[in-house]
């Protein structure tokens, strides 16, 4: 089984739906895709995924089912209780004396690398911030979907692979997000989510692919060829974007801090 986890172009995130860049981004990756004729396509909710699906899509003549689960990773973490979480997450805004909900990811360095759960499997599930956030309940979530398209090719969990009756060769395309695939990487290979939210920085229109390996009769394992794979954009010579890093040096003030 092969599968692609696709990153939604430059995105217009207070529209929702992509910026110019994103849509020339997005047609430059449908060039890469419609090759993929046989394969099964599936997209997140959110419009700047759909906008980015809909390119290769409908040079293909397709529709994509539309998975909830899909969608950013939606868990919200809650800092106000945490004096130790407002110093990581120093750029949260506050609203009437309240910061803000943040996303469970994108902490500082100095904060997530000097608490040993983040880096650990199953101990993240209890860190300040999962405390703090509905994190377990959307992971669950994200998981049990996850789960439940791999069964309908046969893949079946079992403790930490998967198993088969008669593996598969599909090819499995999801249009969805940097956060979110993440998440369902850190499944499939279980290990910390906050590692590759914190270590891994995927472009918009990056593709991450991976195969399935069954080296023992029954028993699979999901590998990846690349991660954040963005060769269509330099063989247009279309410069990647900056969303999903941060600042290169910290005085560059013009880049995200």
């Amino acid at each position: 089984m092969r599968i692609l986890m696709i990153r939604h172009g430059d995105p217009d995130y207070e529209n929702d739906t992509l910026t110019e860049k994103g849509k020339k981004e997005a047609k430059l990756l449908s060039e890469r895709i419609i090759k993929l004729k046989d394969a099964d396509f599936y997209q997140s909710p959110l419009g700047r995924a759909q906008d980015t699906a809909g390119y290769t899509l409908k040079r293909l003549g397709k529709t994509a089912p539309t998975l909830e689960w899909l969608q950013e990773f939606p868990a919200k973490l809650d800092i106000n209780p945490s004096p130790a979480l407002q110093k990581a997450f120093p750029d949260t805004r506050l609203e009437n004396g309240i910061y803000r909900e943040r996303i469970v990811w994108d902490a500082t360095p100095a904060y997530w690398t000097e608490h040993p759960e983040y880096f650990d499997a199953t101990a993240w599930r209890t860190s300040e911030i999962a405390a703090h956030s509905d994190l377990n309940e959307k992971y669950a979530l994200m998981s049990s979907g996850l789960d439940r398209l791999l069964e309908h090719y046969g893949y079946y969990r079992e403790g930490n692979y998967y198993r088969t009756a008669s593996g598969c060769t599909d090819t499995v395309v999801m249009f969805c997000h940097f956060g979110v695939t993440c998440a369902m990487l850190s499944y499939l290979w279980n290990v910390s989510p906050f590692i590759l939210w914190h270590s891994l920085a995927a472009a918009p229109t990056s593709v991450t692919e991976l195969y399935s390996e069954e080296r023992e009769k029954g028993i699979a394992y999901f590998r990846a060829a690349c991660i954040g794979d963005i060769s269509h954009l330099y063989a247009a010579n279309e410069p990647p974007s900056f969303s999903a890093r941060f600042c290169e040096t910290f005085e560059k003030s013009e880049e995200r801090h």
